[in-house]
């Protein structure tokens, strides 16, 4: 049982050790960040060069794309390369930094998305007086704040984990570091299985084969399932929202379309 310092070294076990599938989730997971950050950076741009979207509104939408395109960029990238290269080592520190800059910038992105629907309730609810409350430099306080929420916590969420003593295999079932994964290497866990295997040991004899044997079958069963459960909805949470906002949010809206239009136009002219 060792314990983790800094020079510590933690495997990414992923989804599988197969050789050929490990191929394919590198393809597929690359695909996946290709569109993200077509789609992001395609919104950024368009926000940029078309002075009709310097509105409030594609103000958040600019920093929501830019929030994503940095998301994915933290896990997926290093998941594609461990696959290909069949190496899933990641170092303590870039552990470290995985966990704090997922938590700085999901944090930060879902106090933009509270502040965007301030946004949409203002331009509803209040529109003689949008352009007063929605002033450029509340747009910018709104968004440094939700920044320094997201840094807040992230700083709490990392100093919190880390300061944890871990022990046991250095193995995380994921495909980037997750808290809950590494809180499962904490010494208070490991302490309350072997309590509770000293416990079944206590036990009456006649009943101690048949009890191990079927707490061996359970928890192997559910030790499986909870490891594909939690690779599906770290997915979900991971990969699929900055892949699809920029359609959800942006693409499918009328004035960027527009944009985009505009955009065309522009570059085929160039090119004439």
């Amino acid at each position: 049982m060792n314990n983790f310092t800094s020079g510590s070294t933690f495997f990414l076990m992923g989804f599988t050790d197969i050789r050929e599938i490990q191929i394919l989730h590198a393809v597929f997971f690359l695909l996946i960040y290709l569109a993200a950050l077509f789609g992001n950076l395609l919104i950024i741009t368009l926000i940029t060069k078309d002075h009709c979207l310097h509105t409030p509104m594609y103000f958040f939408l600019k920093n929501l794309s830019f929030l994503d395109l940095c998301l994915i960029s933290i896990t997926v990238p290093k998941s594609i390369m461990n696959s290909l290269m069949n190496h899933n080592s990641i170092s303590f520190f870039g552990c470290v930094s995985q966990v704090f800059f997922f938590f700085l910038l999901a944090t930060t992105e879902v106090a933009l998305l509270t502040v965007m629907s301030y946004d949409r309730y203002v331009a509803i609810c209040l529109p003689l007086r949008y352009d007063v409350i929605m002033s450029h430099r509340s747009c910018v306080e709104m968004a440094a704040s939700s920044w320094l929420s997201g840094g807040l916590n992230a700083i709490l969420h990392t100093a919190s984990t880390f300061s944890i003593p871990m022990c046991g295999s250095p193995e995380v079932h994921q495909f980037f570091c997750d808290v809950p994964q590494l809180l499962s290497l904490t010494f208070v866990l490991q302490r309350k299985q072997v309590q509770s295997f000293l416990y079944l040991l206590a036990s009456p004899p006649c009943c101690d084969f048949v009890s191990l044997f079927r707490v061996f079958c359970l928890s192997t069963l559910l030790a499986q399932i909870s490891i594909t459960l939690d690779l599906l909805i770290s997915v979900f949470y991971t990969v699929v929202p900055p892949t699809m906002n920029p359609l959800i949010y942006s693409l499918r809206n009328k004035d960027m379309k527009i944009a985009l239009g505009k955009l065309r136009k522009a570059r085929y002219f160039q090119s004439n």
